[in-house]
Protein backbone atom coordinates (compact mmCIF):
# COMPACT_ATOMS: atom_id res chain seq x y z
CA UNK A 1 0.00 0.00 0.00
CA UNK A 2 1.26 3.44 -0.56
CA UNK A 3 1.55 5.70 1.81
CA UNK A 4 0.27 9.29 1.78
CA UNK A 5 3.07 11.95 0.78
CA UNK A 6 4.17 13.79 3.75
CA UNK A 7 4.01 17.52 2.71
CA UNK A 8 4.05 20.28 4.57
CA UNK A 9 0.74 21.23 6.39
CA UNK A 10 -1.55 24.15 5.42
CA UNK A 11 -2.95 26.57 7.88
CA UNK A 12 -6.49 27.91 8.92
CA UNK A 13 -7.09 30.94 10.91
CA UNK A 14 -10.12 29.96 13.11
CA UNK A 15 -12.81 32.94 14.22
CA UNK A 16 -11.50 32.40 17.27
CA UNK A 17 -7.57 33.80 15.85
CA UNK A 18 -6.30 30.42 16.32
CA UNK A 19 -3.79 28.47 13.77
CA UNK A 20 -5.08 25.13 12.92
CA UNK A 21 -2.82 22.67 10.73
CA UNK A 22 -4.09 20.63 8.49
CA UNK A 23 -3.50 18.23 5.27
CA UNK A 24 -6.60 18.27 3.07
CA UNK A 25 -6.85 15.45 0.19
CA UNK A 26 -9.02 16.03 -2.29
CA UNK A 27 -11.74 13.45 -3.96
CA UNK A 28 -15.39 12.83 -3.97
CA UNK A 29 -17.99 12.89 -1.17
CA UNK A 30 -19.08 12.25 1.12
CA UNK A 31 -15.64 13.40 2.97
CA UNK A 32 -14.03 12.11 5.63
CA UNK A 33 -12.68 14.07 8.81
CA UNK A 34 -9.93 12.52 10.96
CA UNK A 35 -10.58 14.22 14.70
CA UNK A 36 -7.47 12.93 16.94
CA UNK A 37 -7.23 12.27 20.62
CA UNK A 38 -5.96 14.21 23.67
CA UNK A 39 -2.60 14.96 23.79
CA UNK A 40 -2.39 13.24 20.13
CA UNK A 41 -2.00 14.55 16.43
CA UNK A 42 -2.67 14.09 13.21
CA UNK A 43 0.53 12.23 12.40
CA UNK A 44 -1.10 9.35 13.93
CA UNK A 45 -1.12 5.84 12.70
CA UNK A 46 -4.82 5.73 12.39
CA UNK A 47 -4.71 9.48 10.80
CA UNK A 48 -2.09 8.71 8.29
CA UNK A 49 -3.66 5.54 7.46
CA UNK A 50 -6.76 6.99 6.64
CA UNK A 51 -4.97 9.33 4.49
CA UNK A 52 -3.62 6.56 2.45
CA UNK A 53 -6.94 5.15 2.03
CA UNK A 54 -8.44 7.77 1.36
CA UNK A 55 -5.63 8.71 -1.45
CA UNK A 56 -5.71 4.68 -2.90
CA UNK A 57 -9.88 5.05 -3.40
CA UNK A 58 -10.11 8.77 -4.24
CA UNK A 59 -12.34 10.13 -1.00
CA UNK A 60 -12.04 13.59 0.16
CA UNK A 61 -10.47 13.68 3.61
CA UNK A 62 -9.10 16.20 6.25
CA UNK A 63 -6.98 15.49 9.11
CA UNK A 64 -6.19 18.47 11.69
CA UNK A 65 -4.32 19.35 14.69
CA UNK A 66 -6.26 20.93 17.66
CA UNK A 67 -4.54 24.14 19.06
CA UNK A 68 -2.06 23.42 21.33
CA UNK A 69 -1.33 19.98 19.81
CA UNK A 70 1.09 19.17 17.16
CA UNK A 71 1.64 21.94 14.35
CA UNK A 72 -0.91 23.91 15.51
CA UNK A 73 -0.89 27.02 17.42
CA UNK A 74 -1.12 27.51 21.10
CA UNK A 75 -0.20 26.38 24.13
CA UNK A 76 -1.81 22.65 25.36
CA UNK A 77 -2.03 23.39 28.56
CA UNK A 78 -4.64 26.18 28.09
CA UNK A 79 -7.18 24.87 25.77
CA UNK A 80 -10.20 22.97 26.79
CA UNK A 81 -12.94 20.99 25.13
CA UNK A 82 -14.74 24.06 23.76
CA UNK A 83 -11.84 25.31 22.27
CA UNK A 84 -10.84 21.68 20.40
CA UNK A 85 -14.47 21.36 19.52
CA UNK A 86 -14.41 25.00 18.14
CA UNK A 87 -11.24 23.90 16.02
CA UNK A 88 -12.90 21.27 14.60
CA UNK A 89 -16.44 23.45 13.66
CA UNK A 90 -13.76 25.57 11.93
CA UNK A 91 -11.92 23.16 10.46
CA UNK A 92 -14.81 21.40 8.70
CA UNK A 93 -16.89 24.43 7.53
CA UNK A 94 -14.10 25.92 6.16
CA UNK A 95 -12.34 23.04 4.51
CA UNK A 96 -14.72 20.32 3.60
CA UNK A 97 -17.86 20.59 1.34
CA UNK A 98 -20.72 18.77 1.84
CA UNK A 99 -21.79 16.05 4.20
CA UNK A 100 -18.80 14.10 6.10
CA UNK A 101 -18.60 10.90 7.85
CA UNK A 102 -16.74 12.16 11.05
CA UNK A 103 -13.64 9.58 12.48
CA UNK A 104 -13.24 10.66 16.29
CA UNK A 105 -10.57 8.36 18.06
CA UNK A 106 -10.68 9.02 21.98
CA UNK A 107 -11.08 12.17 22.71
CA UNK A 108 -11.97 13.06 18.88
CA UNK A 109 -14.86 10.55 19.40
CA UNK A 110 -16.44 13.37 21.91
CA UNK A 111 -15.55 15.98 19.66
CA UNK A 112 -17.47 14.50 16.94
CA UNK A 113 -20.55 13.67 19.09
CA UNK A 114 -20.51 17.44 20.00
CA UNK A 115 -20.29 18.33 16.23
CA UNK A 116 -23.77 16.96 15.56
CA UNK A 117 -24.89 19.17 18.22
CA UNK A 118 -24.38 22.37 15.93
CA UNK A 119 -26.57 24.30 13.67
CA UNK A 120 -26.07 23.81 10.39
CA UNK A 121 -23.74 20.43 11.01
CA UNK A 122 -22.89 18.27 7.75
CA UNK A 123 -22.55 15.16 9.41
CA UNK A 124 -23.78 12.23 7.65
CA UNK A 125 -21.81 9.19 9.62
CA UNK A 126 -19.93 8.82 12.36
CA UNK A 127 -17.29 5.98 13.49
CA UNK A 128 -15.82 6.22 16.84
CA UNK A 129 -12.69 4.68 17.87
CA UNK A 130 -11.97 3.79 21.57
CA UNK A 131 -14.47 6.99 22.44
CA UNK A 132 -13.93 9.12 25.37
CA UNK A 133 -17.34 11.38 26.26
CA UNK A 134 -17.31 12.76 28.71
CA UNK A 135 -13.93 11.67 30.24
CA UNK A 136 -12.58 14.92 31.70
CA UNK A 137 -15.56 14.72 34.60
CA UNK A 138 -16.25 10.80 34.32
CA UNK A 139 -12.04 9.39 34.41
CA UNK A 140 -10.19 12.30 35.40
CA UNK A 141 -12.04 14.08 38.34
CA UNK A 142 -13.79 11.01 39.25
CA UNK A 143 -10.63 9.36 39.54
CA UNK A 144 -9.15 12.01 41.87
CA UNK A 145 -8.32 11.48 45.26
CA UNK A 146 -9.12 14.46 47.72
CA UNK A 147 -5.36 15.35 47.76
CA UNK A 148 -5.40 16.04 44.10
CA UNK A 149 -9.13 17.59 44.16
CA UNK A 150 -7.01 19.65 46.83
CA UNK A 151 -4.19 20.61 44.68
CA UNK A 152 -6.19 21.69 41.93
CA UNK A 153 -8.19 23.95 44.22
CA UNK A 154 -5.02 25.69 44.95
CA UNK A 155 -2.83 25.31 42.34
CA UNK A 156 -5.10 25.35 39.30
CA UNK A 157 -3.76 22.07 38.09
CA UNK A 158 -2.84 18.28 38.67
CA UNK A 159 0.02 15.95 37.28
CA UNK A 160 -1.31 12.72 35.93
CA UNK A 161 1.24 9.88 35.17
CA UNK A 162 1.50 8.96 31.72
CA UNK A 163 2.57 5.20 29.93
CA UNK A 164 3.59 7.19 26.62
CA UNK A 165 6.86 8.92 26.23
CA UNK A 166 5.61 12.89 26.59
CA UNK A 167 5.42 12.62 30.63
CA UNK A 168 2.74 13.28 32.66
CA UNK A 169 -0.63 14.55 32.13
CA UNK A 170 -1.07 18.11 33.41
CA UNK A 171 -4.51 18.31 33.80
CA UNK A 172 -5.98 22.18 34.73
CA UNK A 173 -8.62 23.12 36.55
CA UNK A 174 -10.19 25.09 33.47
CA UNK A 175 -10.15 21.80 31.19
CA UNK A 176 -12.12 20.10 33.75
CA UNK A 177 -14.43 23.13 34.91
CA UNK A 178 -15.08 23.85 30.86
CA UNK A 179 -15.62 20.23 30.44
CA UNK A 180 -18.81 20.30 32.53
CA UNK A 181 -20.23 22.24 30.12
CA UNK A 182 -19.23 20.19 27.09
CA UNK A 183 -20.96 16.55 28.58
CA UNK A 184 -23.04 14.58 25.88
CA UNK A 185 -24.35 12.00 28.07
CA UNK A 186 -26.47 13.50 30.53
CA UNK A 187 -29.19 14.44 27.79
CA UNK A 188 -30.34 13.02 25.25
CA UNK A 189 -27.68 12.31 22.08
CA UNK A 190 -30.17 11.90 19.07
CA UNK A 191 -27.62 10.30 16.12
CA UNK A 192 -29.85 10.40 13.15
CA UNK A 193 -26.93 8.56 10.35
CA UNK A 194 -24.94 5.72 10.37
CA UNK A 195 -22.73 5.16 13.73
CA UNK A 196 -20.17 2.62 14.08
CA UNK A 197 -18.25 2.49 17.30
CA UNK A 198 -15.36 0.37 17.76
CA UNK A 199 -13.59 -0.83 21.13
CA UNK A 200 -10.72 -3.12 22.26
CA UNK A 201 -11.29 -4.71 25.01
CA UNK A 202 -8.16 -4.30 26.40
CA UNK A 203 -8.41 -0.35 26.68
CA UNK A 204 -6.49 0.81 29.86
CA UNK A 205 -7.23 4.15 28.88
CA UNK A 206 -11.17 4.00 27.63
CA UNK A 207 -12.57 0.75 29.51
CA UNK A 208 -15.19 -1.08 27.36
CA UNK A 209 -17.69 -0.66 30.06
CA UNK A 210 -18.17 3.55 28.18
CA UNK A 211 -18.52 2.02 25.34
CA UNK A 212 -21.30 0.02 26.16
CA UNK A 213 -22.30 2.80 28.45
CA UNK A 214 -22.67 5.01 25.15
CA UNK A 215 -23.96 2.77 22.76
CA UNK A 216 -26.78 2.35 25.43
CA UNK A 217 -27.55 6.15 25.76
CA UNK A 218 -27.06 7.46 21.83
CA UNK A 219 -30.32 7.04 20.31
CA UNK A 220 -30.60 6.08 16.38
CA UNK A 221 -31.44 3.34 13.99
CA UNK A 222 -28.59 2.38 12.81
CA UNK A 223 -26.14 2.60 15.90
CA UNK A 224 -23.65 -0.46 16.24
CA UNK A 225 -20.84 -1.16 18.31
CA UNK A 226 -17.87 -4.11 17.39
CA UNK A 227 -15.65 -5.06 20.48
CA UNK A 228 -12.13 -6.84 19.60
CA UNK A 229 -10.68 -9.13 22.28
CA UNK A 230 -7.27 -7.99 22.79
CA UNK A 231 -7.24 -4.72 21.31
CA UNK A 232 -5.48 -1.53 23.28
CA UNK A 233 -5.94 2.18 23.60
CA UNK A 234 -3.83 2.54 20.40
CA UNK A 235 -6.42 0.52 17.99
CA UNK A 236 -3.17 1.00 15.29
CA UNK A 237 -2.37 -3.09 14.69
CA UNK A 238 -2.69 -4.20 11.11
CA UNK A 239 -5.99 -5.87 11.71
CA UNK A 240 -7.11 -2.87 13.77
CA UNK A 241 -6.22 -0.44 11.19
CA UNK A 242 -8.01 -2.61 8.70
CA UNK A 243 -11.29 -2.23 10.86
CA UNK A 244 -11.57 0.75 10.66
CA UNK A 245 -10.75 0.72 7.08
CA UNK A 246 -13.27 -1.58 6.61
CA UNK A 247 -15.79 0.89 8.84
CA UNK A 248 -15.12 3.58 7.11
CA UNK A 249 -16.60 2.46 4.01
CA UNK A 250 -19.31 0.44 5.77
CA UNK A 251 -20.32 3.80 7.06
CA UNK A 252 -19.80 5.78 3.59
CA UNK A 253 -21.80 2.99 1.46
CA UNK A 254 -25.03 3.22 4.61
CA UNK A 255 -24.67 7.16 3.69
Amino acid sequence: MAEPQHLEPQYLETPQGRRIAYHRTGGTGPGVVFLGGFKSDMEGTKAVHLQGWAERTGRAFLRFDYSGHGQSSGDFLEGCIGDWAEDAAAAISALTEGPQVLVGSSMGGWISLLMTRRPGARVAGLVGIAAAPDFTEDSMWAGFSEAQRQEMAETGRVALPSEYDDGPYIITRRLIEEGRDRLVLRDPLPLAFPVRFLQGTADADVPQEVALRLLGHAEGADIRLTLVKGADHRFSTPECLALVEATVEEVLAAV
